[in-house]
C-alpha cells in the first residue's frame, strides 16, 4: 500500500494569467495545454452497462449533470412548480415558501409545451407530460380552493 502511494504524485502548474505582482505572464506560460485526466477502465456489468460504485450519487458540485433530454426538462419544470407550491425548502435550508402565481406560470408553460409538441413526442414523453400536468393542476386547485 505504501509503495503505491510513493509512485503516484501530482504536479502543480501555475496557470494564472497574471503573476503575484499583477503583471501579465508571458505567452509561453499561458499556452501550455492542461494535462488530461487519466481515463480508467470501469468494469462492465452483464448487459454491457457500466457498474456503479457504492456511495452517494454524484452531484452538480462534483461536475455531474444529468443528460439533457425532453423528459428531464419536463421533470425540472415540474420540480420547479412543486417548489413554488412550498413542497421543497429553499437552498439555505430555510422555510419553504409558497408562490402560487409562479406555480401557475410554470403549469401554463408546461401546458404550452404540451400543445406545441402535440404529435411530436413518443409515448413515454407524452405520458410523463400529461401525468405531471395532471398532478400540478390538481395541486393548484387544492391550493387555491383551500383558503
Amino acid at each position: 500500500m505504501e509503495e503505491e502511494k510513493k509512485g503516484k504524485g501530482f504536479v502543480v502548474k501555475d496557470r494564472r494569467l497574471f503573476g503575484e505582482s499583477g503583471e501579465a505572464r508571458t505567452e509561453t506560460t499561458r499556452t501550455d495545454e492542461p494535462p488530461k485526466a487519466p481515463q480508467e477502465e470501469r468494469p462492465k456489468a452483464a448487459g454491457g452497462q457500466e457498474e456503479t460504485s457504492e456511495g452517494p450519487p454524484p452531484s452538480a458540485e462534483d461536475g455531474f449533470l444529468p443528460e439533457v433530454n425532453f423528459a428531464n426538462f419536463i421533470l425540472s419544470l415540474g420540480t420547479t412548480a412543486f417548489y413554488h407550491f412550498g413542497d421543497l425548502p429553499d437552498r439555505d435550508g430555510g422555510k419553504a415558501e409558497k408562490n402560487i402565481a409562479a406555480a401557475k406560470q410554470t403549469i401554463d408553460l408546461l401546458s404550452m409545451l404540451k400543445s406545441k409538441t402535440e404529435g411530436n413526442l413518443d409515448k413515454d414523453e407524452q405520458a410523463l407530460l400529461e401525468g405531471i400536468l395532471y398532478e400540478l393542476r390538481l395541486r393548484f386547485v387544492k391550493e387555491t380552493t383551500s383558503k
